[in-house]
Protein backbone atom coordinates (compact mmCIF):
# COMPACT_ATOMS: atom_id res chain seq x y z
CA UNK A 1 0.00 0.00 0.00
CA UNK A 2 1.48 3.70 -0.65
CA UNK A 3 2.20 5.57 2.57
CA UNK A 4 0.96 9.08 2.93
CA UNK A 5 2.77 11.82 0.82
CA UNK A 6 2.75 15.46 0.82
CA UNK A 7 -0.04 15.33 -2.11
CA UNK A 8 -2.40 13.26 -0.01
CA UNK A 9 -1.82 15.94 3.17
CA UNK A 10 -2.67 18.49 0.54
CA UNK A 11 -5.63 16.62 -0.92
CA UNK A 12 -7.09 16.30 2.68
CA UNK A 13 -6.60 19.63 3.44
CA UNK A 14 -8.19 20.72 0.24
CA UNK A 15 -11.10 18.41 1.34
CA UNK A 16 -11.11 19.90 4.60
CA UNK A 17 -11.02 23.91 3.12
CA UNK A 18 -7.91 24.66 5.29
CA UNK A 19 -5.51 24.66 2.23
CA UNK A 20 -4.67 28.59 1.73
CA UNK A 21 -3.00 27.72 -1.90
CA UNK A 22 -6.67 26.00 -3.10
CA UNK A 23 -7.65 27.45 -6.18
CA UNK A 24 -10.68 25.06 -6.88
CA UNK A 25 -12.18 21.60 -7.52
CA UNK A 26 -11.91 20.27 -10.41
CA UNK A 27 -13.36 17.28 -12.24
CA UNK A 28 -10.17 15.00 -11.62
CA UNK A 29 -8.75 16.79 -8.54
CA UNK A 30 -7.51 19.77 -6.83
CA UNK A 31 -5.72 23.00 -8.38
CA UNK A 32 -3.52 24.80 -6.02
CA UNK A 33 -0.40 27.32 -6.38
CA UNK A 34 2.72 25.92 -5.63
CA UNK A 35 3.82 26.77 -1.88
CA UNK A 36 7.01 28.24 -3.44
CA UNK A 37 6.03 30.88 -5.95
CA UNK A 38 9.64 30.53 -8.15
CA UNK A 39 7.61 32.16 -11.20
CA UNK A 40 4.41 33.81 -11.04
CA UNK A 41 1.08 31.89 -11.19
CA UNK A 42 2.97 28.42 -10.38
CA UNK A 43 0.48 25.69 -9.90
CA UNK A 44 -0.15 21.86 -9.35
CA UNK A 45 -3.15 20.02 -10.28
CA UNK A 46 -3.73 17.21 -7.42
CA UNK A 47 -5.67 13.76 -8.41
CA UNK A 48 -8.73 12.95 -6.29
CA UNK A 49 -8.26 9.63 -5.06
CA UNK A 50 -4.68 10.23 -4.98
CA UNK A 51 -3.54 7.27 -7.20
CA UNK A 52 0.69 6.45 -7.43
CA UNK A 53 1.00 8.03 -10.96
CA UNK A 54 -1.13 8.68 -14.43
CA UNK A 55 -1.07 5.16 -14.99
CA UNK A 56 -2.89 3.89 -12.29
CA UNK A 57 -6.15 6.22 -13.81
CA UNK A 58 -8.44 4.17 -16.31
CA UNK A 59 -8.56 5.98 -19.32
CA UNK A 60 -11.31 8.09 -18.90
CA UNK A 61 -9.73 9.63 -15.26
CA UNK A 62 -6.16 10.05 -17.49
CA UNK A 63 -7.46 11.89 -20.28
CA UNK A 64 -10.16 14.18 -17.54
CA UNK A 65 -6.79 14.87 -15.14
CA UNK A 66 -4.67 15.58 -18.01
CA UNK A 67 -7.28 17.99 -19.74
CA UNK A 68 -7.84 19.44 -16.31
CA UNK A 69 -4.00 19.94 -16.18
CA UNK A 70 -4.66 22.26 -19.72
CA UNK A 71 -7.02 24.03 -18.74
CA UNK A 72 -4.84 25.54 -15.80
CA UNK A 73 -2.67 26.48 -18.63
CA UNK A 74 -5.28 27.95 -20.65
CA UNK A 75 -6.47 29.75 -17.83
CA UNK A 76 -2.69 31.06 -16.16
CA UNK A 77 -2.17 32.01 -20.39
CA UNK A 78 -5.29 34.33 -20.52
CA UNK A 79 -4.59 35.84 -16.86
CA UNK A 80 -1.08 36.12 -16.74
CA UNK A 81 0.06 36.53 -20.36
CA UNK A 82 3.17 34.16 -20.37
CA UNK A 83 5.40 33.18 -23.58
CA UNK A 84 4.28 29.29 -22.92
CA UNK A 85 3.41 27.07 -20.42
CA UNK A 86 5.47 24.36 -19.40
CA UNK A 87 3.63 20.54 -17.85
CA UNK A 88 5.59 18.32 -16.20
CA UNK A 89 4.61 15.10 -14.12
CA UNK A 90 7.44 13.16 -12.04
CA UNK A 91 6.57 11.65 -8.97
CA UNK A 92 10.65 11.19 -7.80
CA UNK A 93 10.10 12.85 -4.95
CA UNK A 94 6.30 12.20 -3.87
CA UNK A 95 5.48 9.03 -5.21
CA UNK A 96 2.11 9.92 -5.69
CA UNK A 97 0.29 11.70 -8.78
CA UNK A 98 0.31 15.28 -9.38
CA UNK A 99 1.36 17.51 -12.35
CA UNK A 100 3.35 20.75 -12.14
CA UNK A 101 1.50 23.45 -14.28
CA UNK A 102 4.51 26.50 -14.62
CA UNK A 103 4.24 29.79 -16.32
CA UNK A 104 7.11 31.23 -18.17
CA UNK A 105 7.81 34.79 -18.60
CA UNK A 106 9.97 36.95 -21.03
CA UNK A 107 10.52 38.80 -17.92
CA UNK A 108 12.42 36.21 -16.40
CA UNK A 109 16.24 36.08 -15.91
CA UNK A 110 17.80 35.99 -19.41
CA UNK A 111 19.63 32.72 -18.16
CA UNK A 112 16.20 30.81 -17.00
CA UNK A 113 13.99 31.80 -19.63
CA UNK A 114 15.15 28.52 -22.02
CA UNK A 115 16.07 26.55 -18.50
CA UNK A 116 14.40 23.94 -16.74
CA UNK A 117 12.00 25.16 -14.28
CA UNK A 118 14.09 23.06 -11.28
CA UNK A 119 17.43 24.91 -11.89
CA UNK A 120 15.77 27.78 -10.31
CA UNK A 121 16.83 27.84 -6.15
CA UNK A 122 13.40 26.73 -4.99
CA UNK A 123 14.41 27.74 -1.06
CA UNK A 124 14.73 31.55 -2.18
CA UNK A 125 11.73 31.34 -4.10
CA UNK A 126 8.85 33.65 -2.65
CA UNK A 127 6.02 31.73 -0.84
CA UNK A 128 2.70 31.98 -1.51
CA UNK A 129 0.94 34.75 -0.37
CA UNK A 130 -2.80 35.02 -0.30
CA UNK A 131 -3.03 38.59 -0.62
CA UNK A 132 -0.66 39.14 -2.46
CA UNK A 133 -1.89 36.30 -4.89
CA UNK A 134 -6.01 37.57 -4.22
CA UNK A 135 -6.22 39.12 -7.81
CA UNK A 136 -4.71 36.64 -9.57
CA UNK A 137 -6.67 33.50 -8.00
CA UNK A 138 -9.65 35.49 -8.87
CA UNK A 139 -9.15 35.90 -12.69
CA UNK A 140 -8.10 32.10 -12.61
CA UNK A 141 -11.24 31.05 -10.77
CA UNK A 142 -13.19 32.74 -13.20
CA UNK A 143 -11.50 31.86 -16.24
CA UNK A 144 -11.66 28.28 -15.52
CA UNK A 145 -15.32 28.74 -14.56
CA UNK A 146 -15.83 30.52 -17.79
CA UNK A 147 -14.21 27.10 -19.36
CA UNK A 148 -16.06 24.85 -17.17
CA UNK A 149 -13.02 23.56 -15.59
CA UNK A 150 -14.27 24.61 -11.87
CA UNK A 151 -16.89 22.83 -10.16
CA UNK A 152 -16.16 24.93 -6.96
CA UNK A 153 -14.42 28.17 -6.11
Amino acid sequence: MQGETAIHRRVNDARAGRDPTLLGRCASGWAVFGHQQFVHGYLLLLPDPVVPDLNALTPERRAQFLLDMSYLGDALMLTTSPVRINYAIFGNVEPALHAHVIPRYRTEPEAMRAAHPWTYDWNAAPLFDSVAAAPLLKALRAELARLGALRTP
